[in-house]
């Protein structure tokens, strides 16, 4: 048989959409043709698969020549995910292997030299797409990306280790199967960092259990070394573990960039970029596009350290994400989704010398250094944030003495009964509130309402502030297990949006 088909898939923004690699031997001048809007990645499959046949003892037909098309051919292909396949097809359609036995598979793998199989990203995708399409084909990769794969319940995934386990099991005469790929097991959770380790600081501790029980965003204002970056390294661990369909969405944009662990299954991601990220490094981008920090925090925790140093194109990109928990990367030829449902932790101090307001060491900067440094951060940025809250520099007199406080377990624990009391009310959490959600589940008796009607007049919110302290307080609410908000729970979260220190 000199055409064969084989089954793969692109990846296409967290989509894997499904590519025909149809390989065929003609008689004619040797030559080894790719075609199917390929990148420079793909088009080295030739040497690869040339090198990888070779060294495997396996004839690779060098007087023939050889198309490879990758259809549809309008959709773009990069990586090397193609070399497995391109290299079944040759086989295949030269007689070495039983084409029959490859179309019920979809496969994807790269290739060595000396025809080992290394894994490739975006394998959760691909075994997500097959569930979805409910396919009854089965999904071959390498060793470790099976062991991802195979995370996605109800996908059959075979393994294999190099392209000569494959020829034993695909032999016109072959009895043997391909092994069936085991989910990597999942290991218990290492204790993280503890609440109790940081000194004092009660209301920014309070702060970051109301911010962790409302998935809800927190800026940490205060001079160098007052413990903004220990504040939101604690905050996974008060957050209450991913359900199933959380921890696939997390692990497939991770997979996407290479970066997802097996072994950390179920574990919230806590990515921490540094000031000197691009806004495409923050938000996706490329060509073709990649998830950018915001989506690989995808259920989990994004912390901003020297918050007003970021690029200011790059800070102003995260409004819209922080809105609809999305970004939508439109370029001329291609658009990419990618979720955005992270939680943001921002860290900033409230001057260039970071002592303004202090009460331990004296500011040196002048009102215009202060203003200009806090008017980095653009006012509709900082509307959309939604606790702001100050963190004191503590004397080292007072340090020694000052209690540690609860634990992390022991806040966590009121922080998932919150969370589940919200999620039994309203099915989703306090930060995820529509507008007429509020109306329903936030409502406020008429003491209250006058109370927050003339704080956002003196205080000249926008409706969206309006909105975002009424989360704030029925976060409170649902932390003191009360159904009603009352002027005290208002009284709070209107405290938890002060903004920058005063001098």
């Amino acid at each position: 048989m000199s055409l064969a088909v084989i089954h793969s898939r692109a990846l296409d923004g967290l989509a894997a959409a499904p590519v025909s690699v149809e390989v065929h031997l003609a008689n004619g001048l040797p030559s080894f043709t790719l075609v199917g809007l390929a990148d420079t990645e793909v088009k080295e499959a030739r040497e690869r698969v040339r090198a990888a046949l070779q060294s495997s003892g396996l004839a690779f037909p060098h007087d023939k020549r050889i198309t490879v098309n990758l259809a549809p051919a309008d959709l773009p292909k990069e990586g090397a995910r193609f070399d497995l396949p391109i290299a079944l097809g040759i086989l295949a359609a030269s007689g070495q292997l039983d084409a029959s036995r490859l179309d019920g598979f979809e496969c994807a793998g790269e290739l060595s030299l000396a025809g080992h199989l290394r894994p490739v990203r975006g394998a959760l995708a691909m075994a997500l797409a097959l569930r979805r399409e409910a396919s009854p084909r089965r999904l071959l990769l390498p060793v470790a990306s099976a062991a991802e794969a195979s995370l996605v319940e109800g996908v059959d995934v075979r393994e294999a280790a190099h392209l000569l386990d494959l020829v034993a099991c695909l032999l016109p005469a072959a009895e043997q199967q391909l092994p069936r790929a085991q989910a990597a097991p999942r290991q218990a959770a290492e204790p993280g960092p503890d609440l109790r380790d940081i000194k004092g600081q009660a209301a920014p501790k309070r702060a970051l259990e109301i911010a962790a029980a409302g998935e809800l965003s927190l800026l940490l204002i205060g001079p160098p070394g007052s413990g903004k970056s220990m504040l939101a390294q604690r905050l996974p661990g008060l957050l209450p573990p991913l359900d199933d369909e959380e921890a696939l969405e997390s692990a497939a944009v991770l997979s996407l960039a290479g970066a997802f662990v097996p072994a950390r299954w179920g574990r919230r991601s806590f990515r921490s970029p540094h000031h000197s990220a691009s806004s495409v490094a923050l938000v996706g981008g490329g060509s073709p596009p990649r998830p950018g920090e915001i989506s690989l925090a995808q259920h989990g925790v994004l912390f901003l350290d020297e918050f007003p140093e970021f690029q200011r194109t790059a800070l102003e990109a995260l409004r819209e994400p922080l809105e609809t928990g999305r970004i939508l990367i439109a370029r001329a030829a291609r658009h990419a989704e990618f979720p955005a449902r992270f939680q943001l932790v921002a860290a900033m101090n409230p001057c260039p010398c970071g002592h303004h307001g202090s009460q331990v060491q004296a500011c040196r900067c002048t009102p215009e250094q202060v203003s200009r440094y806090q008017g980095r951060l653009s006012g509709p940025l900082l509307d959309r944030i939604d606790l702001r809250i100050e963190v004191p520099a503590v004397a080292p007199a007072s340090m020694a003495s000052a209690a540690g406080g609860q634990s992390s377990a022991e806040v966590a624990a009121r922080v998932a009964a919150a969370r589940a009391r919200a999620l039994h009310r309203q099915g989703c959490s306090n930060a995820r509130l529509a507008a007429q959600a509020l109306d329903q589940h936030a409502q406020l008796g008429a003491a209250e309402a006058r109370f927050l009607d003339k704080t956002a007049t003196s205080l000249g919110w926008s409706a969206r502030s309006y909105h975002r302290v009424l989360r704030v307080a029925r976060t409170v609410a649902d932390l003191a297990d009360e159904t009603l908000i009352t002027t005290g729970h208002l009284a709070e979260a209107v405290q938890l949006r002060r903004g920058f220190p005063v001098a």
